[in-house]
């Protein structure tokens, strides 16, 4: 059972299908899948390896948090997300290649 409903920015959103879409990422869309699926159900989970992202802030000022999808992987993976905007609830805010 899922801890956390995910909501997606636009831009969150995008980049999922955009991965979706394309048949040279599968597995990078498998790895970013399975974080979310981990975000839902316990986003403390050690692989992800979630962290606060100190550089950005939520709109309202809410702490922002990275969470890894890949590592070790050339332009791995990260989902960054905050808490809420409602109780049991996780806006994915980004999910971008990390340079």
């Amino acid at each position: 059972m899922a801890k956390f409903k995910l909501l997606f920015t636009p831009e969150a959103q995008t980049t999922l299908v955009n991965l979706a879409k394309d048949p040279s990422a599968a597995k990078r869309l498998r790895a970013v899948q399975k974080t979310l699926g981990l975000l839902e159900s316990n986003p403390r989970h050690p692989s992800l390896q979630t962290h606060e992202y100190s550089k950005l802030a939520g709109p309202a000022g809410q702490k922002v948090f990275e969470a890894y999808a890949e590592n070790k992987t050339p332009a791995a993976f990260r989902v960054f997300w905050i808490y809420g905007p409602e109780a049991r609830q996780m806006t994915i805010v980004a999910i971008t290649p990390h340079p």
